[in-house]
């Protein structure tokens, strides 16, 4: 399939919105793997602050958005009390937010190119590791993170049990310097 990978701009916002709430209407329908809720996470809010912060990036396909991904430099206050491979302020590290896939393009390889994505751009602006939480029920994200090299660090509570998302898994994929010479 087809699909390129740019720059979110703010005539993407509204778009980014349906997806958002195609998505959360699709896993209400199902198994809510993330755990996600129309209206609470993802939000319009968070697509228009990737925007603004020019660290959105989405998957279009045919003109349509399709998936779409975060690489901020801005951690949960929890991570700070996970052993990572290496300390840091984050200036040198990527934190995945906000990543997510139409349900129609689902097991077609969108979720597994914006994760090397950001694997380029972790290159590009030579950031040492990216890291992401997610929900320790979210089986099928687990998978792709895992198949895309990141590695376990901990368990942690986010603050997000009343939403009945008690643990979140750190995940982390460190950056080699090898991979700078390959540029």
């Amino acid at each position: 399939m087809d699909f390129t990978i740019e720059f979110g701009q703010a005539n993407d916002i509204d778009e980014l919105e349906q997806l958002y709430n195609d998505l959360n209407d699709y896993l209400a329908k199902g198994v809510n793997y993330p755990g996600w809720k129309k209206g609470i996470y993802p939000i319009r809010q968070n697509a228009i602050d990737g925007v603004k912060n020019d660290n959105l990036y989405v998957a279009k396909h045919n003109g349509k958005i399709i998936g779409s991904i975060i690489l901020s430099n801005e951690p949960e206050p929890e991570y700070y009390n996970a052993k990572w491979g290496f300390e840091s302020d984050y200036s040198d590290v990527f934190v995945i937010h906000t990543f997510v896939v139409h349900p129609k393009f689902m097991k077609c390889g969108v979720g597994k190119a914006l994760m090397e994505f950001a694997d380029e751009c972790s290159i590009k602006s030579q950031v040492k590791s990216i890291r992401l939480d997610v929900y320790e029920g979210n089986i099928p994200a687990i998978k792709l993170y895992e198949k895309c090299s990141f590695k376990y660090i901990d368990t942690v509570d986010l603050g997000l049990g009343n939403y009945g998302l008690d643990w979140f898994k750190l995940y982390e994929k460190l950056i080699s310097d090898n991979m700078y010479s390959l540029m």
